[in-house]
């Protein structure tokens, strides 16, 4: 089942429990703008190379769109449509005047130089740059891409548009722009619905055994963060398979491993394990943090957790998330537990407009204040309406963007 099936299975599913008008409902199971742009560059050869390049649009209702722009190879438009979606009900659940987007670019960077990244980010940004802005749609970061990428488009926006405009993406350089806080808010957020989970399962942090599927900067900001909590970080992974250590591991050598430009798995204090068996781990905490559609109807049966927190954009599938729920495995969703960096992004658009900065513990406080927030809001909804955290969340989010839709009406 396609991430986009997925999204769109859950989205009818509480659609219905909600009792949505029928109008209303097929209006958001579409995205309202859908671009495919080719970006050719000449690589360091000389030689012309022709990507593809995507964003999708999927609400403006409550506000300007807001979305990451990824590169990876896997990169198409279903991927992006469905993200785009996610992204919607990830800003409304989180109160945050925006819709969702997202976009993305075919390619590996890890075969690109430099140079050749660059080219091809400004390339992207021109033929996207109609439909981005600070009052229109506002990318950030995402697999693939990092606050360089965003120092390029945000420099090819403006230069395009003759004024400096930094407010048309976040998560940029700091000297930029950027806000304090941003690089590591989604990985912190994932660490605090983490907590708040614990809290309510009546399960302590101290010596919870938590494994992470992808060590990137959401996975190993987690680890960092629940390790400093009191909890054993057992088991890490990056894209060329993980470690595993029942003792333990220790986060900030692998960081270092990591920074270096090395593969987890070089750690010598574990044993080295693929992605795939890493899910099935025995422990209390399981964050996947890598790829969507990693658990599925084929692996949730074997999976030996008592709490998952979806650091990535889908990583459990419709199937999954059902054989999951039966075995009483409590799920923190997507849309919640990795809100952490679309509310930081807010917070670096809200600076970047006003020419004002915050310091860095204020940010936190505030993303914190606004993510535990949801997580009991949500919490509460599911508990009034015995469902389980991931339609609760859907539940309220589809509430007020269809609200908002109707509020509005259909143009013309």
């Amino acid at each position: 089942m396609s991430m986009l099936a997925t999204a769109l299975t859950q989205f009818d599913e509480v659609a219905g429990r909600l009792d949505l008008e029928p109008q209303i409902q097929q209006h958001l199971r579409h995205p309202r703008r859908s671009l495919i742009v080719s970006v050719p560059i000449r690589n360091d050869a000389g030689d012309l190379e022709v990507f593809t390049g995507y964003r999708v649009q999927h609400s403006m209702t409550l506000g300007p769109s807001k979305g990451g722009i990824r590169y990876h190879p896997d990169v198409d438009l279903e991927e992006v449509t469905a993200l785009a979606m996610l992204m919607t009900w990830k800003c409304a659940l989180m109160g945050l005047p925006y819709g969702g987007a997202k976009g993305g670019v075919r390619c590996d960077p890890l075969k690109l130089s430099p140079r050749e990244l660059e080219r091809m980010t400004r390339r992207y940004a021109s033929e996207i740059h109609l439909c981005i802005g600070p009052d229109r749609d506002i990318p950030a970061p995402d697999m693939g891409t990092n606050e360089q990428v965003m120092a390029w488009i945000m420099d090819t926006y403006s230069m395009q548009r003759g004024t400096t405009v930094p407010g048309v993406v976040t998560n940029k350089p700091v000297l930029l722009g950027g806000s304090l806080g941003r690089v590591e808010s989604t990985g912190r957020g994932v660490a605090y619905a983490a907590a708040e989970a614990m809290a309510h399962l009546g399960l302590p942090l101290a010596g919870a055994r938590v494994v992470v599927q992808g060590f990137g900067n959401v996975g190993s900001v987690a680890a960092r963060m629940l390790n400093g909590m009191g909890c054993r970080v057992v088991a890490v992974s990056d894209v060329q398979g993980g470690i595993y250590n029942p003792e333990g591991l220790d986060v900030p050598a692998l960081q270092a491993v990591a920074r270096a430009g090395q593969w987890v798995r070089q750690y010598p204090e574990g044993e080295p394990i693929s992605n795939e068996e890493l899910l099935l781990l025995p422990c209390e905490i399981l964050i996947p943090a890598a790829l969507g559609g990693q658990l599925t109807a084929g692996n949730a049966g074997a999976v030996q957790t008592r709490l998952i927190v979806e650091g990535a954009n889908g990583p459990t599938t419709a199937e999954a998330d059902r054989h999951l729920r039966e075995r009483d495995i409590f799920i923190v969703p997507d849309i919640l537990a990795n809100a952490g960096g679309v509310i930081v992004s807010y917070f670096e658009w809200v600076q970047d407009l006003q020419f004002f900065f915050w310091k860095e513990d204020e940010v936190n406080s505030r993303l914190r204040d606004i993510l535990t927030g949801a997580f009991h809001r949500t919490l509460r909804l599911a508990q009034q309406e015995g469902v389980d955290l991931r339609t609760a969340a859907l539940m309220e989010a589809v509430t007020r963007v269809a609200q908002a839709t109707k509020l509005r009406g259909i143009y013309p």
